[in-house]
């Protein structure tokens, strides 16, 4: 049987007693070591102070002052633009602009007023702009239905009341079939371990695709996890994975981006009327996949790098906006349109900038493919939406100019097509001020 060390506990003891007397009186009197906590605490509200009062990343200085130019006027594809960014008060807005860069209509979103519960969130935004739309639809009706990424998906009408809200992690695009379906890419946090999920370190995204109705009702839900594991395509699951003897992963695995069918009007080719196009971004990554049994029928992996909002071309082509953020364009890359071929793979480059007419953002990007076969580009984190005609000549562009010398994000344009004039949005805004 060990005795007790009486001295040593004394000793802890009276240490302990002179320990907290010092600091009570080094408090009183200022002593050591207050001044110096004292002065790392107000280092370290002023650093606060300074990250709050920084340029947000969605800000980016520029020389522009015009919000649009004209540069071929004939060349442009006839319509009104539908753009979607932040303001200058960090609000979102969307606007229907003229080609000359006026405003015809306008809806100021503010997620705090649209979502002021937000139950289904375990996390809600703090500041503003909240939730930023990457997605988009405007209706005949002249509704407007968009996501707020990962927070939830609405319908305003066009006087900004809401119609219906869905509370659910939808994100990154909205797209309209034929049948009036929207196909929605939705989001889940698992943060529990997942039968059939090996190695899936909670918390992780478990990423599926959403059939929505024009009420804003979810009719069908399917697990990207299970198409892939479907497909035997297991391996793809771990390819974000660090560590080199254990193949683990966990947070934003796959980074579901884009939901499309190929849609009827089309001649079918590889693809078939009803297939679902997915874009998983951060496994660069590209696949269309057969309704009925959710098997693979196009895929391409490794061709394009981060890319976003892949389109059907004809039945056998698909277009995707490769982001191929490696680095900054003024080190000689650059964000590219590209087209590639279902049928032997190949890649087709449409449009890529270059030294004088820079193209990139390292995330995000829209583009769009117009009835006279000029495409609309979204340069999102470069405030700029610009059309380029089929020898990739730029022919009309538009800056989201906050004024001050910076431009803000632009998330997405849209040319709408010409029954969306002015006098449509006109008398409608009339109805709205006599409502």
């Amino acid at each position: 049987m060990k005795s007790i060390n009486y001295g040593l506990i004394l000793f802890c003891f009276s240490l302990s007693v002179f320990v907290y007397g010092y600091g009570v009186l080094s408090y009183r009197l200022n002593l050591f070591p207050i001044p110096l906590i004292q002065h790392a605490i107000k280092g370290a509200e002023e650093l606060l102070q300074l990250t709050e009062t920084t340029v947000p990343w969605y800000y980016a200085e520029t020389t522009r002052e015009e919000r649009s130019i004209v540069h071929n006027a004939v060349a442009i594809e006839p319509g009104l633009t539908l753009v979607n960014g932040v303001g200058a008060d960090r609000d979102l807005t969307t606007r229907v602009v003229n080609t000359n860069g006026q405003v015809v209509h306008s809806w100021d979103i503010d997620w705090f007023d649209i979502w002021p519960d937000a139950t289904h969130l375990d996390t809600r935004p703090k500041s503003k702009p909240g939730g930023h739309i990457l997605g988009m639809m405007l209706m005949p009706d002249g509704d407007l239905v968009f996501s707020f990424e990962k927070l939830g998906m609405v319908r305003l009408d066009v006087c900004g009341n809401v119609v219906w809200r869905l509370p659910y992690r939808t994100h990154h695009s909205v797209y309209l079939d034929e049948n009036d379906i929207f196909w929605v890419p939705g989001q889940i946090t698992r943060r529990k371990p997942v039968k059939g999920l090996p190695n899936h370190v909670p918390p992780f995204e478990d990423f599926t695709i959403l059939k929505i109705t024009q009420d804003g009702e979810v009719t069908g839900e399917f697990s990207v996890f299970d198409i892939l594991k479907r497909n035997g395509l297991n391996g793809l699951l771990y390819l974000s994975t660090l560590k080199s003897r254990v193949t683990t992963v966990t947070g934003d695995t796959l980074h579901l981006n884009d939901v499309k069918t190929f849609p009827v009007s089309m001649e079918e080719g590889v693809f078939r009327h009803g297939d679902i196009m997915i874009s998983l971004r951060n496994i660069n990554a590209v696949m269309v996949v057969n309704p009925d049994d959710m098997k693979i029928r196009f895929m391409t992996i490794g061709t394009v790098l981060r890319q976003h909002d892949p389109d059907f071309i004809d039945g056998n082509t698909i277009s995707v906006f490769d982001n191929n953020n490696l680095a900054p364009d003024d080190d000689g890359y650059h964000s590219r349109i590209v087209t590639i071929s279902a049928i032997d793979g190949s890649v087709t480059e449409r449009y890529s900038g270059d030294d004088e007419q820079p193209f990139f953002t390292d995330i995000m990007g829209k583009h769009q493919y117009l009835s006279n076969g000029n495409i609309l580009i979204t340069e999102s984190r470069k405030g700029r939406a610009f059309e380029i005609d089929q020898e990739g000549e730029i022919v009309w562009e538009y800056f989201n100019v906050l004024g001050n010398g910076y431009v803000s994000l632009i998330n997405e344009a849209q040319r709408l097509s010409t029954e969306y004039d002015e006098e449509f949005f006109a008398s409608r805004i009339s109805a709205c001020a006599g409502s």
